[in-house]
């Protein structure tokens, strides 16, 4: 068992950087993740089982959530200066706990965003303005994933 003291990251808060710069706190984050393709090889006269041979890795997108702040315009300011020349950075994720104790990082290779949704304004629906980035990486970085120092 873990050390009683220690507070799990809870799904409140993920702090995120892009090429060094902050771009805040956002309260979803879905997609960290990768799937190795499989193929499979039958072997003549070996009727027990099939050969699975690993393939290629396919990192999922990461899908990134929360609430209009004034961080939205780091996020608007970067998406626009990738349009004229999109360039693939570096980012990381770290999962805070509910204290914003920063738990664990996630480092990002080759990051490129690939999407962004912004609040839908109305008054007939008094919602929460929210915003969602989506990012498309090359994989994960040893050097910069893992506890939180």
């Amino acid at each position: 068992m873990g050390d009683p003291n220690e507070d799990p990251a809870v799904a409140v808060c993920f702090a995120v950087e892009v090429a060094g710069m902050s771009l805040g706190a956002f309260t979803s984050c879905e997609g960290l993740g990768f799937e190795v393709t499989v193929e499979q090889r039958e072997e003549g006269g070996n009727n027990l089982f099939v050969h699975q041979l690993p393939g290629r890795i396919k990192y999922t997108n990461v899908k990134l959530t929360r609430p209009v702040t004034k961080d939205t315009a780091k996020v608007a300011k970067w998406v626009a200066s990738m349009a004229s020349t999109p360039e693939r950075t570096t980012a990381s994720i770290t999962a805070m706990t509910s204290n914003f104790q920063p738990v664990v990082t996630w480092g990002l290779l080759g990051v490129i965003p690939i999407r962004w949704t912004g609040p839908q304004l109305t008054v007939d629906s008094p919602k929460t303005a929210t915003e969602t980035l989506e990012l498309a990486h090359h994989g994960f970085d040893p050097s910069t994933t893992g506890p939180a120092s």
